[in-house]
Formats: structure tokens, sequence, C-alpha cells
């Protein structure tokens, strides 16, 4: 599942985001979603989320 619909991305998910720094390459990184910081419903680049270790990035995938 993408992660463009906020309705998708949960509290407590795993998820993999791209980091700002990362865009150029592509570089995934793995974790679990503390915080939305997207108020829209939608955004064509993923939901960009806090993650627990505090790094932030834009939802790629969500896993299940």
């Amino acid at each position: 599942m993408n992660g463009q619909n906020r309705a998708d991305v949960k509290v407590g998910a795993r998820v993999q985001v791209v980091r700002k720094a990362d865009q150029p390459t592509g570089r995934l990184t793995e974790g679990v979603v503390m915080r939305l910081l997207t108020r829209s419903s939608f955004h064509p680049h993923g939901i960009k989320v806090m993650l627990e270790d505090g790094q932030v990035g834009r939802v790629q995938e969500i896993l299940e």
C-alpha cells in the first residue's frame, strides 16, 4: 500500500519513508510512525510523518 492517503497511514504503523536528504537517491528508511505531519487527506509524494526515532520523511510504503 502506498502512503499517499492520510487515512491509510496510522500512528504505530511500520512504514518505509524517504527522508528529504535521501530524495535524490530514493533511499528508504524503515520505522514506526509516531506523528502525522501532513494535514491534507492526500499528497502525491506521500504523507509526511515523524518516526519514533525522530526522523521525518514521506511515506512510500506501508508495511503489513
